[in-house]
């Protein structure tokens, strides 16, 4: 995940000039415009408005069609998005204040000055930005309590090699097929092709989640794999951003990544037994409302701060403290006062995903998307092979559904457009190949959900024993 930050001293931007009063220089300081913190929190509040109403009446309309949803509450964030109504638009997605309709509203009805909208519109949106990646950390943390460890780790070995074929096979096809058949450079294409190998854990987990198929065989594997190849994906773009920049790998980057990766999904696994009876013992003893819950959140974001300061992506810390947390025996309970917390953040950061997806760029009529089409179908079927093909590598697991597990590994979601973004911040991808992968990651999110709920029957697990939903 990442972030732009604006970085001012008492809500000013601060422009340095000399002048001279008789032989003396003097520095100035001389303040720009800045946000108004009152309609700040108001075109906030606006925004949650307009993200709890997409997702509310996405997710219903999808659920009456039986489709899990997650679904609806992307395309519901899609609809309020930039692609559409531009309720809730982005500065990282390319959009200005003046295409914001919420800042528009707020000139008229709050009073709101010309010169305010700039750094009102960027805290607003930095705000929103900073709530839906505290969504996804809750919704990690959430999905790590309903997992199980010793289920997760007795498919440990097949997630493993699920994660390491469903990053392989699309880099490989991806790059190999950019540079022979459309004749892209070597760098542009391993990028590309590095784009191909994400999976978004948060994506596929509510899914598998609102299914019911979260703790069967296909879910595990699923989800083990998923994490690995999160940890997978981060070393990769590791190398493929250090070659667009020098032209050459940093071997060393590349090695701490991977011990670092190790030493913390196995430290996290290793301090389960010892911690949860030290949590539990800990727990007893408070008497003060959130004795349970406010000491779960303290140890799952300390483990994401952890995550995040060895550049790991700060879910992981949240999925691990999940799984430690699960193995107490106040696990039920604090599941229950979980969910009321996932159910205010977590939509924020699926309409978020939606409604920073820019569908202009599928639209053939513009000339410069042509060529991006072309290259974006070829992407796409690499992408969705590519992870199929990864059920295939399942052993040990005999009438296990291979092709759920495929399709589990197709959204590439936010985990994608982070790939994207860097490739664009580097220079290194043309308009059209930007636009592919842009593109592929769209269709790529969007199919996941209604795939799994096709391969996936709603509320019983693939095994044939009957499974409650989450």
């Amino acid at each position: 995940m990442i972030f732009g930050q604006l970085m001012e001293l008492d809500g000013f931007s601060w422009v340095s000039n000399f002048t001279l009063w008789g032989s003396t220089p003097l520095l100035l300081t001389v303040p720009e415009a800045e946000a108004n913190s009152a309609l700040v929190l108001a075109g906030v509040l606006l925004s949650l408005v307009v993200i709890y109403f997409a997702s509310k009446v996405g997710g219903e309309i999808s659920n009456r069609f039986g489709l899990p949803p997650v679904l609806g509450e992307l395309v519901g964030g899609v609809i309020v998005g930039v692609s559409a109504l531009h309720l809730l638009v982005f500065p990282e997605g390319g959009a200005d204040a003046t295409s914001s309709l919420i800042m528009n509203f707020l000139q008229t009805t709050a009073g709101l000055a010309p010169e305010e909208v700039a750094p009102t519109f960027a805290a607003q949106s930095e705000v929103i930005s900073v709530l839906a990646e505290l969504g996804v950390v809750i919704l990690l943390f959430e999905i790590g309590l309903e997992s199980n460890l010793k289920e997760l780790m007795a498919v440990g070995i097949q997630a493993a090699v699920v994660a390491c074929v469903g990053v392989a096979v699309p880099f490989g096809a991806g790059t190999a097929g950019l540079m022979i058949w459309f004749g892209v450079p070597a760098v542009p294409a391993i990028f590309a092709g590095a784009a191909l190998t994400a999976t978004s854990i948060g994506i596929t987990s509510k899914v598998l989640s609102e299914l019911g198929t979260l703790n069967s065989r296909e879910g595990q594997i699923i989800l083990g794999a998923a994490v690995i190849d999160d940890v997978l994906g981060i070393i990769v773009l590791a190398v493929v951003a250090s070659l667009a920049k020098t032209g050459e790998v940093d071997v060393g980057n590349v090695i701490y990544l991977i011990i670092s990766a190790t030493g913390f999904l196995l430290g996290a696994i290793l301090l389960g037994n010892v911690f949860n009876k030290t949590f539990v013992t800990v727990v007893d003893r408070l008497k003060t409302r959130g004795e349970l819950v406010i000491p779960a959140f303290i140890f799952a974001f300390v483990m994401s701060y952890l995550a995040a300061a060895i550049h790991l992506e700060a879910i992981l810390g949240a999925f691990a403290a999940g799984l430690v947390l699960d193995e107490t025996d106040k696990r039920k309970e604090l599941q229950k006062q979980v969910v009321p917390i996932a159910d205010m953040l977590v939509p924020i950061f699926f309409v978020t995903v939606g409604a920073k997806t820019d569908l202009g760029v599928l639209n053939p009529a513009v000339p410069s998307n042509r060529e991006g089409l072309i290259i974006a179908i070829f992407l796409i079927a690499v992408a969705i092979v590519g992870k199929v093909v990864t059920g295939a590598a399942v052993f040990g697991q005999p009438g296990i559904n291979r092709l759920a597990i495929g399709v589990g590994m197709i959204p590439r979601g936010e985990v994608g457009l982070v790939f994207a973004g860097v490739g664009s911040a580097s220079g290194v991808l043309s308009k059209p190949l930007e636009a592919a992968i842009i593109m592929m990651v769209i269709l790529t999110t969007f199919l996941a959900p209604p795939l799994l709920r096709f391969v996936f029957p709603p509320t019983t697990a693939v095994g044939g024993e009957p499974e409650t939903p989450v």
